[in-house]
């Protein structure tokens, strides 16, 4: 493993003048990244030739724009993953930019409270929560989902393939609706509210992983008040529905009977569960099901495999978690004087993990910068994580990718991208997002 306390260090992380660690010249880290690499933290549209450079030159380096040491090779990542008594994930939901003092105000006024489902607590209370939450993540509750899923994705994509114009953007015509959907039909909570969650999730990704101002902070402040308050309700329905004598039939009732019946886990952790869910839960399976269309029409060989077998589906979707994930940086905390691949790191340093990177590592996977489903060993990205933190919502996005490919295939298979160049991806630290994805169809050039 790389990634072992060692003796000890200074007590602080270095400072945005001091540099880079493994460099040794008087320019600022930010200089000798961008002169070196440059990796720009926040910018998504093509990150990987940075990402290529990094895990060159500098696999475990300092950047001083955020703070983080900024960690790119495969092994690395996973043994810094798998070592959770070392490396702590409690920064994992941890705003990037500190709130200003208008947003704070807001927040503090509104009672907004919301904590980590499970991807920021630590052991022990990570193993209570992780064991209560699992057990309704359950293939009865999937194979329940699959035929709403399946009947929604054909009602977009049918209604999409009805603009006279034959164009149409398959992330918002499709793929924002699919997921949403699910989730909040998991959570107890009708298709109505779609939109308003969408905008609430938004605000989110935005206060967490964004670049924000002060000033750009205050709606998106408002609206995390807005979102928590819809958690504590959901919670507090559910109770009601209990005492009454109802069946809620949902993931939220769920973990309120199992409470009543001796499970150790309280309204707010119940509450903070919905929060993390109602985001996770659709915003990257979003992305997930854009990036596969737009990675297989991108390579019309391999979607051409898809239409000649459609069994191939899932090694599709395994190559696109490898080659384009939602998720390209997740973020953790060194509780003690430690190092990753020879380089000190201090007690206290905040860590951001390049998921995107390790999954084109070539001392992994070979012919990284190959989008090819008939890879055999995909499925050993790092787009889910890994160790306890895994992903626990794995298995519902990839069916749902997969019900969306196989109804697209049957409806649409001579879909074709538009400009497929100029696709942008929004900014963010961790998430990585096209904005749109331009399609036509059938005589359409």
């Amino acid at each position: 493993m790389n990634a072992q306390p060692i003796a000890a260090q200074p007590e602080t992380a270095p400072s945005a003048a001091s540099g880079c660690p493994v460099v040794h010249a008087p320019a600022s880290a930010a200089s000798i990244s961008a002169a070196h690499h440059g990796y720009s933290p926040f910018a998504m549209t093509d990150p990987f030739p940075a990402y290529a450079a990094l895990r060159e030159n500098e696999p475990v380096m300092f950047d001083a724009e955020i703070g983080y040491y900024v960690v790119s090779r495969y092994e690395d990542i996973k043994a810094t993953f798998d070592n959770w008594q070392v490396f702590s994930s409690e920064n994992a939901q941890a705003p990037v930019r500190a709130r200003g003092a208008a947003a704070t105000k807001i927040m503090n006024d509104g009672g907004f409270t919301a904590y980590s489902g499970l991807s920021a607590r630590i052991p022990p209370e990570h193993t209570r929560m992780r064991a209560i939450v699992q057990k309704e993540f359950t293939p009865r509750r999937y194979k329940k989902l699959e035929p709403t899923i399946r009947e929604n994705t054909s009602r977009l994509l049918h209604q999409m393939l009805a603009h006279a114009d034959a164009r149409g953007d398959f992330l918002k015509d499709v793929a924002v609706d699919i997921p949403t959907i699910t989730i909040l039909g998991l959570l107890g909570v009708g298709a109505e509210m779609v939109s308003t969650y969408k905008k609430w999730s938004d605000s989110r990704a935005a206060m967490t992983w964004g670049d924000l101002s002060d000033e750009e902070q205050i709606p998106h402040a408002h609206n995390l008040v807005d979102y928590w308050t819809e958690c504590l309700r959901l919670v507090a329905n559910a109770h009601e529905q209990l005492a009454a004598g109802e069946n809620g039939d949902n993931l939220v009732f769920d973990l309120v009977q199992a409470q009543s019946t001796g499970s150790e886990i309280s309204d707010h952790e119940i509450a903070s569960v919905c929060y993390s869910l109602l985001f996770a839960g659709h915003e990257t399976t979003t992305t997930l099901i854009s990036n596969t269309i737009r990675e297989l029409l991108t390579h019309p060989a391999e979607w051409q495999k898809l239409i000649d077998d459609p069994s191939r589906i899932p090694a599709a979707i395994d190559e696109t978690l490898r080659f384009s994930p939602s998720i390209v940086g997740w973020r953790r905390k060194a509780l003690v004087d430690t190092e990753i691949g020879g380089v000190p790191i201090a007690a206290g340093s905040n860590i951001l993990l390049l998921m995107g990177s390790a999954n084109r590592d070539p001392g992994t996977f070979d012919e990284p910068e190959t989008f090819d489903i008939n890879r055999v060993n995909a499925r050993n990205h790092l787009s889910f994580g890994f160790g306890i933190h895994y992903c626990l919502g794995n298995l519902l996005a990839k069916m749902q990718d997969k019900i969306v490919v196989e109804e697209t295939l049957k409806a649409a298979p001579g879909l074709r991208l538009v400009d497929a160049d100029n696709i942008v991806f929004g900014n963010n630290l961790s998430f990585r997002a096209p904005t749109s994805v331009p399609v036509t169809w059938g005589d359409q050039k």
